[in-house]
């Protein structure tokens, strides 16, 4: 499929948004078809459109891809995102595991009753503060460049500055005793690509409220 990339998901943020990320930080241009009604859903189920009956789903390059992680590394990969060598993308995979991990906590957070969320924003916090964030902080000190791995934006860097943005999201003062990841943030969010999807009216998507969850349980037939 010539043309820009077309995404397929809910009108949300959920497991796309890390590929809206990365395809905005690579000044990638991209079309969406949001998922709302079942009817869409089986469509795509019946074109043989998603492999394993799942979204996310990229056309692009003439293949229709699914699952999240493949689709980021081949995103990355042909976008010069991935490092220069094999030894850079596996630095590079280490830093995305942990990140991804992250937001996974966050990403759920909508699903919990308000006692469950509570519980969970603590976690978040802890996680983030003790586990997460001092080892970006120390590997920012080690590497002494802008950047996790290298020198030039990856991957890597743009997942940790959404995981960033979305543990501010939830607990604001979480970098005030990382004064590295801090300028880190202020320094990636100044990249004109980043800069440009951090503007209102870009696609990046607000965190999910209930309109989301009402609207995925109807595409995928859930009680």
């Amino acid at each position: 499929m010539a043309g820009k990339p077309k995404l397929y998901y809910f009108n949300g943020r959920g497991r796309m948004e890390s590929i809206r990320w990365l395809l905005a930080a690579a000044g990638i241009e991209f079309v969406e078809e949001f998922l709302e009604t079942r009817e869409q859903y089986e469509k795509l189920l019946q074109d043989g459109a998603l492999l394993f009956q799942q979204v996310p789903m990229v056309e692009i390059d003439g293949m229709k891809m699914v699952q999240t992680r493949a689709i980021l590394g081949y995103i990355a990969a042909k976008h010069n995102l991935y490092g220069k060598d094999l030894k850079e993308r596996a630095l590079i995979d280490m830093y995305v595991e942990g990140t991804r991990d992250l937001i996974d906590l966050i990403r759920v957070h909508h699903k919990f009753s308000p006692e469950e969320q509570e519980k969970n924003l603590a976690l978040i916090n802890e996680r983030a503060t003790a586990r997460y964030f001092p080892v970006y902080e120390k590997v920012l000190k080690d590497h002494g460049t802008e950047f996790l791995v290298g020198n030039q934006l990856t991957w890597a860097d743009v997942q940790l500055i959404e995981a960033i943005l979305m543990v501010e999201e939830k607990v604001s003062t979480v970098l005030s005793k990382f004064p590295l990841l801090q300028d880190f943030k202020t320094r990636i969010c100044n990249i004109p690509t980043i800069k440009k999807f951090l503007q209102p009216g870009s696609q990046r998507k607000p965190p999910p409220d209930e309109s989301y969850v009402v609207t995925a349980n109807r595409v995928f037939n859930r009680k």
